[in-house]
């Protein structure tokens, strides 16, 4: 297959123009080719003349596409680098954005043909873009390949440096929430990758606060998903669903409520709860989805953590087996579960049938847990200062001592 190659004679885009349209009009024949080939060249020509960079995308985006699946990888990323280097000839930004959107529209119309190297033209192009609306409008049609070609791989990592990218594109609410959601879908197709994609969803639903009741319908949906992601999740123990306005509309909705219910008994209750609210509501249940065994083993490791930030600093075995509703045999297998999935610091007293917790996992971290941690920190500032003291009024002592030794030996 031939490849593309530039010379000093030609301009690279006229190459590529003669060279995608020999191609698209090779089947045709040379009575009808060569004349279809002189045209496009010539209307390259003159919008290269004119300085018409988006007429000339235009132009060329419609003979590469063409010929996508006639030309190696090679030669598709050999043309494409000619194309999308027509926009670092734009010094207007809004020009540069008409001509990103032409380019990466194109390139994303059919996610599922070489995928791959479709992602990678589009990185090629965001780089060779200087404007933030150019670049977000890419990235954005990049993690929308990703998601509809199945190369998901091929983006995630860019998701590490996210915070600076926002920074970078300074994008407004509207398109930050786009984003979000998008990278949570992305995320979510990789099993591996579970909590980011809650992460993100989270950050989602986080950019609604205020808004009259009909934007913040828009979130029902996905705040109603964040729930049962999170129920169903079975290494996720703590989360920030509870203060988002988003999340909190559900409470009074006459579709959504006992799922909002269901976020606050994994949230702020024990086992019990739980087996009350399914036993009333199975077939909701079943319809998200939701495991009632799965859900019986989550609940039994909250309600734990929730003896340990309730009890004195100790739980007796008596109260963990009723709560949780097990054997005798059972308390300590359930102990050394929620120790290994760092929920609790603790160690278990067999002689004396007490479980004894040097610290465990909020589940939720509002305003009660602030106040507390503000009183531990009250308790340990003093702690510390009542040190510091003693061993202040010890080292007078001791040079005092010091002190009158030498002057008996003198």
């Amino acid at each position: 297959m031939a490849t593309v190659v530039p010379t000093s004679e030609e301009d690279p885009a006229l190459a590529v123009v003669r060279f995608t349209a020999d191609l698209a009009w090779a089947d045709a024949g040379p009575e009808i080719a060569e004349p279809q080939v002189t045209r496009l060249c010539v209307e390259a020509q003159e919008s290269m003349v004119m300085g018409r960079w988006l007429d000339l995308a235009s132009l060329m985006l419609t003979s590469a596409d063409l010929v996508f699946s006639k030309v190696s990888d090679k030669d598709l990323e050999c043309i494409f680098t000619v194309i999308c280097n027509l926009a670092s000839k734009l010094e207007n930004a809004d020009d540069e954005l008409e001509v990103a959107k032409l380019i990466s529209t194109k390139i994303s119309q059919q996610p599922n043909d070489k995928p791959a190297i479709r992602l990678k033209i589009l990185f090629n192009l965001y780089n060779l873009l200087a404007g933030p609306d150019s670049r977000f409008f890419v990235y954005m049609q990049a993690l929308n390949l990703a998601l509809s070609g199945r190369v998901t791989d091929h983006i995630t990592p860019s998701f590490k440096k996210i915070d600076s990218l926002l920074k970078e594109w300074n994008i407004g609410v509207k398109d930050q929430r786009n984003l979000f959601l998008t990278i949570a879908n992305v995320l979510k197709e990789n099993k591996s990758s579970e909590k980011d994609s809650f992460k993100f969803l989270t950050k989602y639903l986080a950019t609604f606060s205020g808004e009259d009741s009909y934007i913040m319908g828009e979130a029902k949906e996905e705040a109603v998903r964040a729930i049962i992601e999170f129920v169903k999740a079975p290494d996720m123990f703590q989360c920030d669903l509870f203060g988002l306005p988003a999340v909190g509309q559900l409470e009074k909705d006459a579709k959504y409520a006992l799922v909002y219910q269901l976020l606050n008994i994994f949230l702020t209750q024990r086992l019990d709860a739980y087996l009350e609210f399914q036993a009333a509501n199975s077939t909701l249940m079943k319809s998200y989805g939701l495991v009632h065994e799965d859900c019986i083993t989550k609940m039994r490791l909250m309600s734990l953590v929730d003896l340990g930030s309730n009890e004195s600093g100790q739980i007796p075995y008596d109260h963990i087996k009723d709560t949780l509703r097990i054997n005798d045999d059972e308390v300590e297998l359930w102990v050394v579960k929620a120790i290994t999935a760092k929920l609790i610091e603790c160690k278990m007293d067999q002689m004396n049938q007490v479980v004894i917790v040097s610290r465990c996992t909020e589940r939720i971290f509002g305003q009660h847990q602030w106040q507390s941690l503000r009183s531990k920190l009250a308790t340990w500032r003093g702690n510390v200062a009542s040190l510091i003291s003693t061993i202040q009024a010890n080292k007078v002592v001791e040079e005092g001592s010091q002190a009158m030794q030498g002057m008996a030996i003198r």
